[in-house]
């Protein structure tokens, strides 16, 4: 085994344990590896910039599953019914001609998979998995974001991406959130913020897609209030008096039949 392989695998290891542990000292890593406390350090600033985890004094973090965002596979299979409901009905209000911009989230994938039917469209998007799947759809003008791409999200996120969402002026913005916590959406990456409040910035129009889980979900980041978006989609299975406490603070909410 070669040495960058030895690496590839100790970091594969580091992730998974982080994510098992939700914390890991940094000299209990550099013991279980037989390697020294330096090298554990670049490993965890290289899974962090990838997205895997966050450093933290002492070692490595992160949230239990239940908050943790986790991969993209893994994101996809995860409320995947309800996630392509919200995108049928986010569908609905696209308009042939439209510039619409795309955020990474997995909900928005599956409206990516669902936009050959509203063409034509130039889709502006930092996800990359969106950014296959359009590529494939003749009606579709396609503009990918560039910047430092992250494994963990299959994205492209941080300052370059942000600076490039800000040359461009979309008609709507199609996104969705890890968390909402006191009516205001959190994420557990600062890039993912800084790429997002740039997108809220640069579209006419924005349009938030959550299903139910998301309003118990805690994130670290605060990204934007429910307020600033224009219109925001959830399933059905939100709690009723969730969604008026939402129409009560001015937040136009529009639920959706899930299980159609």
């Amino acid at each position: 085994m070669t040495r960058m392989d030895t690496q590839e695998e100790r970091r594969r290891r580091v992730r998974e344990l982080v994510t098992a542990k939700g914390f890991v000292r940094t000299n209990d890593l550099a013991d279980e590896f037989g390697v020294s406390v330096m090298t554990v350090h670049r490993d965890l600033d290289a899974l962090q910039a990838q997205g895997w985890l966050r450093k933290v004094r002492g070692g490595a973090s992160c949230l239990p599953s239940a908050q943790f965002h986790g991969s993209v596979s893994e994101r996809m299979t995860t409320m995947a019914r309800t996630k392509h409901r919200l995108a049928r009905a986010a569908a609905e209000l696209l308009a042939p001609g439209q510039i619409v911009m795309l955020d990474d989230s997995t909900t928005c994938l599956s409206l990516a998979r669902q936009m050959a039917e509203h063409t034509p469209l130039t889709v502006i998007t930092n996800s990359l998995p969106a950014v296959t799947a359009l590529s494939r759809e003749a009606g579709v003008t396609l503009i990918a974001l560039g910047g430092t791409y992250f494994p963990a999200y299959d994205a492209f996120m941080g300052p370059h991406t942000a600076q490039s969402v800000a040359s461009f002026r979309a008609d709507v913005l199609f996104m969705s959130t890890t968390a909402v916590t006191g009516d205001r959406c959190y994420h557990m990456s600062p890039e993912t913020v800084q790429v997002k409040r740039a997108m809220m910035a640069s579209a006419a129009r924005r349009v938030l897609l959550i299903d139910h889980t998301k309003f118990a979900n805690q994130g670290l980041y605060a990204l934007a209030p429910l307020t600033d978006f224009d219109l925001v989609l959830v399933d059905d299975a939100t709690p009723a008096a969730q969604v008026r406490r939402l129409r009560d603070i001015g937040v136009d909410v529009r639920t959706v039949d899930a299980s159609r």
